[in-house]
């Protein structure tokens, strides 16, 4: 199976793309928000408002075989100690060799902005080739999957 954290995931078509073309279920979970596909192997999970209930709702499930979509660093390595295999959306895999860096790389972060609440700026914009990535990216954990 498939889970989408999706709230805010700019590669909800070319997950469904994949799941379809290898009859997979997917998951979208999200607090609302997105329209629920037509397509029979997707799911779409309405989850309460409130933080965390989504991941809670993907972390609680998981496990060896699934394949997770996330920028969720917390959920991410709570899905990779489950077994499963998680994806950023840019098609960075997240395992257990880099998941701990991560962590500290977001908390890092997380400490600088609150240092600085005047710090401006985001990410890059999300490119054609993010796309690319991500969907060569998940083509691969999905064959791997289904070997195990």
């Amino acid at each position: 199976m498939i889970y989408v954290d999706a709230d805010a995931c700019p590669v909800k078509a070319e997950a469904e793309a994949v799941a379809t073309r290898h009859h997979l279920k997917l998951f979208m979970v999200s607090n609302g928000g997105i329209r629920p596909s037509a397509n029979p192997l997707v799911e779409s999970v309405f989850v309460a408002d409130g933080p965390d209930v989504a991941d809670m709702w993907i972390a609680d499930r998981v496990g060896p075989g699934d394949v997770v979509i996330t920028s969720d660093i917390p959920l991410a390595a709570r899905c990779v100690e489950a077994g499963a295999a998680v994806l950023k959306p840019n098609g960075e895999a997240l395992t257990v060799a880099n998941v701990g860096n991560a962590l500290a790389t977001r908390d890092l972060m997380t400490d600088l902005r609150a240092a600085d609440p005047f710090r401006q700026g985001g990410g890059k914009a999300f490119s054609k080739a993010d796309r690319s990535r991500f969907r060569d990216a998940l083509e691969r954990a999905v064959r791997v999957a289904l070997r195990s």
